[in-house]
């Protein structure tokens, strides 16, 4: 049974997103900003599910635009959350290390000393811990997550057997998704050469769209595209 993928607008338009799986039962991918669980449940609603249907809630990684409603909905919908365990700092003190960011171009250094990715939030309690690859099947989904390390060392991302990756922040749309369709990195990565590696492995698992954070989708061609022109980049400048 094929997977269908709902992407749910938290802020402004395609800025920031969540994304709801729908197969023989609903999962939730990624909640928002703190204070979005209104929103994000009445997107789950307006697709025709009952948020108190839903099967898990799965996180990609520990920053706030990606928890930050995660114990609302957890608390509103009693659906499980899960996520890995590297980020697991993260979610129990409500708000990321913003010391293991490392900003990619002047934007990213701006970005990063902006209020937004240094807010705090309730904290989450993980019902389910990550520790690698982790299969939905017995959630009602076919696929499974997988660790896509790098944007944050407990980055994962979830790719269905129809290959549909929701990939979280391991990619984003330009200047954080304003240009939509445009593969680019994040404001920051925890490791940009441990990121640009996960996009890489992903790759290898031929998936052909990717459903991202931030702008998006992304077909994958474009991903692989962008990915060469950083590698041939990295390379030329170690010569």
């Amino acid at each position: 049974m094929d997977t269908r993928v709902v992407r749910l607008s938290v802020l402004g338009g395609h800025m920031v997103n969540a994304f709801l799986l729908m197969g023989r039962r609903p999962v939730l991918v990624d909640c928002g900003t703190p204070g979005t669980a209104d929103r994000i449940c009445d997107g789950i609603t307006a697709a025709g599910v009952d948020p108190h249907d839903l099967e898990m809630i799965v996180v990609t990684h520990g920053h706030i635009d990606h928890f930050g409603a995660a114990a609302e909905l957890h608390r509103r919908t009693g659906a499980p959350v899960a996520a890995h365990e590297a980020d697991m700092p993260a979610y129990t003190a409500g708000h990321s290390n913003r010391r293991q960011r490392q900003p990619i171009g002047i934007s990213g250094h701006l970005f990063s000393l902006t209020p937004p990715p240094n807010a705090k939030t309730e904290p989450v309690a993980v019902q389910t811990v990550l520790t690698g690859e982790y299969s939905l099947k017995d959630h009602g989904i076919d696929g499974r997550i997988i660790p896509t390390p790098g944007h944050t060392a407990g980055s994962v991302s979830v790719l269905l057997d129809q290959g549909d990756l929701i990939a979280g922040d391991m990619i984003s749309g330009g200047f954080v998704g304003l240009l939509r369709y445009r593969p680019s990195h994040p404001p920051f990565h925890d490791d940009p050469d441990q990121a640009v590696d996960s996009v890489r492995e992903v790759l290898t698992m031929r998936p052909h769209t990717f459903h991202i954070g931030h702008g998006g989708p992304l077909a994958a061609d474009g991903v692989r595209d962008w990915l060469d022109h950083q590698l041939r980049t990295k390379a030329s400048a170690r010569r």
